[in-house]
């Protein structure tokens, strides 16, 4: 049985390679893009940002600061690369799947929110996704 994706949670962005200053980037999705951000943000140390919301339930997460990110514990698992994240129904059902599949994944608790569980795997090609519930 496959996992049941909800849509989009969020595109993560890495915002700190470029040069620009972050007020910039800011600037330029706010300001330029007319688009609002999630001021309900937690402060994440080591890994200055926002969250920009597009629409009611979707998000472009614009993450700073060094890289790899505090928030790793085994190379090649920073939740602060860039990846897509994708809202699904129950976490406990896409960890379950992936274990009945035998994916490698790897979770993160308590960083987006108290109450909030990551799992990330990568594709064939490498590239990160995260799953995310979404909250009701």
């Amino acid at each position: 049985m496959a996992i049941k994706v909800l849509g989009i949670h969020h595109h993560a962005v890495r915002i700190d390679n470029s040069g620009q200053p972050l007020e910039a980037v800011r600037d330029f999705y706010t300001n330029i893009l007319g688009l609002g951000a999630d001021e309900t943000r937690p402060n994440v140390p080591g890994v200055p940002g926002w969250w920009i919301n597009i629409g009611p339930s979707q998000q472009i997460h614009l993450m700073g600061g060094d890289f790899p990110s505090p928030l790793v514990k085994v190379p090649g698992q920073d939740p602060v690369a860039p990846h897509v994240a994708l809202a699904v129904e129950s976490i406990a059902e896409v960890k379950a799947e992936l274990e009945r599949r035998g994916v490698h994944y790897w979770t993160l608790s308590g960083v987006a929110g108290p109450d909030t569980e990551q799992v990330f795997v990568r594709d064939p090609c490498g590239n990160m996704i995260e799953m995310q519930q979404r909250s009701m």
